[in-house]
């Protein structure tokens, strides 16, 4: 076995996979970098190779940070096989696990600028022999001194050659090996062809020497290229420094005594001691103790919270105070930190609509123009011979796609970072162009616009039961809801009344069977269902929550929700930006006619089902512009999906969360407002950088097959367009966006002025 074969056997090792791997139903799922891609001709060579072994399920390069998100089927394929495949395709696959990262890109960007700093020096020197050897035509110079330059730039251009242009030659090979035409093919048949056309001129004595030209061109590709990984390792940043927060090690409590043990080797049902000052390794909830911790980096909440017995703590937050013991809820890849980085992963590793159009355009683009190349030579060649070989070898120089492939991942991976880093999760990669699109945002309310922790305000008994017992017949009941209403009950919980059948209805209410009778709780005519005669009293509003058995009503709880802090604020930028609001709810009209009153939101639709609140979805998206939907529950997750975008609350069910273009991890909605103008902002850089790509070929091509661009000009003009679109990019992350505070003219505070109510 070989060295290379020992190395990647090693990842099949049980320890290597519960560190590395993500394994869930028999899929294993693995990021995994890609050292020695540069374009997305590369991209699609590996996904293609790994597409073709036998059980792996999905495969994803993220063109902008050059990681590959990768799924497989344990039985049928290894891992060591999949890095086997993607290392015999010319490229370094490197496992992330959060220790090596900063060393590994350390190296490689070491690495680029020896290649750097080699043609630098060396174009530096070039030049200046190539300015006495214009200089000398001009003037005049003696043919022994023009040898000596020639043969002095030729001695110098021969370690960019063979040292800094080597990741152009060997793209090339991996190309033509693969049976594909990448960019590295034109790229290496110029530098070759200039530089062995110079060598073989300087050694006659006689002819063109492009020495300048090739060592321009070499250092201006490579600088290009280095911008474009910094400006990669930065878009990476932030899943990165997410995934380092979790630390290495953790102090495990076993039999007694405290052990310091690795992370990985963490499972559920451990407990844990953390120190005060120390980071939480994993998900848990707190046993013992008491303590402030704080969020921020998750949630961008920069609030200690306090946490005791009882209560749940997120791996990576930090504990701020006192000592906890924590029983451990999930580690490792399923804790909230790793389901963050994947949700990033996915959205930049997606490709928008704009950006497939752009790729398929560029898959053909390199073998047009080496056809071009040929043409423009042998037209040439036919009308003026000398100028054939300078007027192709621009063609080949000026031309370049990976502007064109760059365009869009660049500015999905800024904006994905930028609104990580305010608290807004991007997990799909065309939600930001319909963030930027949508016209109408559509409101839920509990749970989204109020707090989401309603608490009962006034218990009615209508039966001959009384209160109390009703309460802890309604706990039972509700504890199969996973609505925030369910939650008010929990002070009634015991467990010495268990709910059986239970049965939940989304947006009317729950159902369940105790000691053989069957209850209901929930909106009045849904707990009407179970007989006759239940008829609301006047006392009890009909916006209370109702208890009843096949006997008749038992209860009434009417319900208090205060709206969540700063939403008001937010729903006036929102405003101001342009953008229609409107508030969808299942609840009665009393409680949403007085949230979209105290928010100023002039339409509102009450006692909307989950149907009900799809249609008007759908029947808004339909209107021009797209409809973005902002909702929490269980109930909420068919008209997620349907909307042209959807945000999450980051508290909000997990059905919510996966139909999600969107997931707010913060409890403030005023990064919405935020998120806005940054979406507008990339969608209008994305434009930019998609309209400079075409133009610069469109233009750049014709000028230099006419022979009006030196070989030189055209190598500055290559470099120059990645370049721009990659900075272009980058102006998301340097651009202080800032909402307009003005006060828009709102509803009065009376009546709001629309509104639709689905009858009892």
């Amino acid at each position: 076995m070989t060295t290379a074969a020992i190395r990647w056997e090693s990842y099949d090792a049980p320890a290597l996979r519960r560190r590395l791997l993500q394994v869930q139903d028999g899929l294993a799922s693995a990021q995994v970098d890609i050292e020695g891609m540069h374009c997305a001709n590369c991209a699609r060579r590996i996904e293609e190779a790994l597409t073709r072994v036998d059980g792996v399920k999905s495969v994803a390069i993220n063109r902008a940070t050059h990681r590959l998100q990768l799924t497989w089927d344990l039985e049928r394929a290894r891992f060591s096989r999949l890095l086997r495949t993607i290392a015999a395709l010319g490229f370094r696959p490197i496992v992330p696990n959060g220790v090596n990262e900063a060393a590994q890109r350390l190296r490689e960007q070491r690495v680029a600028l020896k290649r750097l700093a080699a043609a630098g020096i060396a174009m530096a020197q070039v030049m200046t022999f190539a300015f006495g050897l214009y200089a000398g035509a001009l003037q005049g110079i003696e043919s022994r001194y023009a040898e000596y330059l020639r043969l002095v730039s030729m001695l110098v251009t021969v370690p960019v050659v063979l040292y800094s242009a080597v990741p152009f030659f060997a793209g090339a090979w991996r190309d033509l090996a693969g049976r594909r035409v990448g960019m590295d093919v034109p790229v290496s048949l110029a530098i070759a062809a200039a530089f062995l056309a110079s060598v073989y001129n300087t050694l006659r004595g006689t002819g063109h020497v492009y020495f300048d030209s090739v060592t321009m061109f070499v250092f201006l590709l490579l600088l290009g290229r280095f911008i474009e990984m910094r400006t990669r390792h930065h878009a990476g940043s932030v899943s990165d420094a997410l995934a380092r927060l979790i630390p290495p090690t953790a102090q495990r409590l076993h039999d007694g005594r405290v052990e310091a043990v690795p992370v990985y080797e963490l499972a559920a049902d451990d407990v844990i001691v953390i120190a005060a000052g120390a980071v939480i390794p994993a998900d848990g909830v707190v046993i013992e103790g008491a303590s402030q911790v704080d969020e921020s980096l998750l949630t961008g909440e920069s609030t200690p919270l306090a946490r005791s017995a009882g209560l749940r703590v997120i791996g990576g937050s930090l504990n701020l105070s006192g000592p906890l013991q924590v029983r451990l809820t999930a580690v490792g890849p399923r804790t909230v930190i790793a389901g963050i980085v994947r949700l990033l992963e996915r959205a930049q590793t997606e490709r928008p609509r704009v950006a497939r159009a752009a790729d398929r355009v560029a898959a053909h683009f390199v073998a047009w123009i080496l056809l071009g190349a040929l043409a423009v030579y042998a037209l040439w060649l036919w009308l003026d011979p000398p100028r054939a070989f300078p007027a192709t070898l621009a063609v080949l120089v000026v031309t370049c796609p990976c502007a064109l492939s760059l365009a869009t991942p660049t500015v999905i991976a800024a904006a994905t970072s930028r609104l990580a880093r305010a608290g807004l999760l991007v997990t799909r990669a065309d939600a930001i162009e319909n963030l930027a699109r949508a016209k109408r945002w559509v409101f839920d309310k509990t749970g989204t616009l109020t707090q989401g922790a309603p608490r009962i305000a006034r218990r009615h008994t209508l039966g001959v039961l009384d209160a109390d017992a009703c309460s802890r017949i309604a706990a039972a009941i509700e504890q199969a809801s996973g609505h925030p209403l369910a939650a008010a009950f929990q002070p009634y919980a015991h467990g010495a009344i268990q709910a059986r059948n239970a049965r939940v209805f989304p947006g009317r209410g729950v159902e369940g069977e105790i000691d053989g009778t069957h209850y209901r709780i929930g909106q009045l005519d849904f707990v009407g269902e179970l007989g006759t005669g239940m008829n609301r009293p006047e006392s009890v509003p009909e916006a209370a929550i109702f208890l009843a058995n096949p006997s008749g009503l038992l209860a009434a709880y009417e319900m208090d929700d205060a709206v969540r802090l700063g939403a008001a604020a937010a729903i006036r930028e929102l405003q101001v930006l342009g953008l229609q609001t409107e508030l969808a709810s299942g609840d009665h009209a009393e409680p949403v006619a007085r949230v979209a009153r105290e928010l100023g939101i002039a339409a509102w639709y009450a006692r909307l089902t989950p149907e009900a609140k799809l249609e008007h979805v759908r029947a808004l998206g339909e209107k021009p512009g797209g409809v973005a939907m902002v909702g929490d529950g269980i109930n909420d997750a068919p008209v997620l999906a349907a909307a042209s975008v959807s945000v999450a609350m980051g508290g909000g069910s997990a059905l919510a969360h996966a139909s999600a273009d969107l997931i707010l991890m913060s409890e403030s909605l005023a990064t919405l407002a935020e998120a806005v103008p940054v979406a507008r902002t990339a969608l209008r850089i994305m434009r930019q950088n998609l309209f400079w790509a075409a133009a610069y070929n469109l233009l750049a091509i014709p000028l230099a097959a006419l022979g009006w661009v030196p070989p030189w000009a055209a190598a500055i003009g290559m470099s120059a367009s990645s370049v721009l679109v990659v900075l272009n990019a980058q102006r998301i992350a340097w651009i202080k966006v800032r909402p307009p505070r003005a006060s828009p003219a709102v509803a009065p505070a009376t009546e709001p002025a629309a509104r639709r109510e689905l009858p009892a």
